[in-house]
């Protein structure tokens, strides 16, 4: 079984001004399952795991929506105030959605480095364990040291780092990317997703260019915490999903082919409990 485990819709006319903006003409307009339908047929991909882009839970209701009724979207991953005071009622409403997975916060777009190291997220962290559902960590570097002090604090929460953490490949450095993504490895639930590193690389991108990075993920999560992903329609900024998916391919044509399987799909069913 092949899985996309990071995948986008959204509607232009619901994003209010949000991102993207109309300079990024590649992606500024609406993306539907249809969109994507033909490129999963073309590659053999079985399902999808489509991921919040807007911090709304009106956005996350649409999402579960268009989840119903669409086959290939085995799963969600939405979003809600993780400091809201009724925070707990909130993940339990969503909860009690089959289809709804995890929850990611927009790390990366807040002020606050830390964020995620606030004690006054633990009424909803807590929420997060006793509903079963994952953390989905949308973080750059900078933020990976307080992404392992949460990681630690609750160690039976599954995690997953999105798009390795979009370590700095257009300037094919690593400043302390590669040590904090080993530490954040050394802990089981931690896992990591192999997707939005063309976004991060030259628009003329080479596998090469990629190489590193991904060897580092392999090395220090192996085989059996790393899960594709697409980042699809974001893709569209650097080549395209097609192209993503063949430079994976080569990237992990080294492995055996029981361990590219589970990249490529099994550890996605495995982490967020696909049907």
């Amino acid at each position: 079984m092949r899985i996309d485990a990071h995948q986008h819709c959204w509607q232009l006319a619901a994003r209010a001004g949000s991102w993207p903006p109309p300079s990024l003409a590649a992606i500024y307009r609406d993306f539907a399952p249809a969109d994507l339908a033909p490129l999963l047929a073309e590659h053999g991909v079985d399902g999808t795991v489509l991921v919040q882009s807007m911090p709304l839970e009106s956005d996350t209701d649409w999402m579960l929506a268009l989840a119903e009724k669409t086959a290939f979207i085995r799963a969600v991953v939405g979003w809600t105030d993780l400091l809201a005071q009724d925070a707990p009622e909130r993940i339990a409403r969503l909860a009690a959605q089959p289809l709804l997975k995890g929850l990611r916060p927009m790390l990366q777009d807040l002020d606050d480095d830390a964020w995620i190291g606030d004690a006054r997220l633990a009424p909803a962290l807590d929420a997060m364990v006793e509903h079963g559902l994952r953390f989905d960590a949308l973080v750059l570097p900078r933020h990976l040291p307080a992404l392992l002090q949460m990681a630690r604090a609750y160690p039976v929460l599954p995690i997953v780092i999105d798009h390795a953490a979009k370590p700095p490949i257009l300037d094919a450095a690593f400043g302390n990317w590669r040590e904090d993504m080993a530490q954040l490895a050394a802990l089981p639930n931690v896992h990591c997703k192999m997707s939005g590193l063309v976004t991060e690389a030259k628009p003329q991108w080479r596998v090469e260019d990629l190489r590193p990075y991904v060897s580092h993920v392999l090395a220090v999560f192996g085989p059996q915490r790393v899960i594709w992903g697409s980042d699809w329609p974001v893709v569209d900024l650097a080549g395209g999903y097609s192209a993503w998916l063949a430079a994976s391919e080569t990237l992990l044509a080294h492995l055996p082919e029981a361990q590219r399987e589970r990249i490529f799909g099994l550890n996605a069913v495995r982490f967020y409990g696909l049907e």
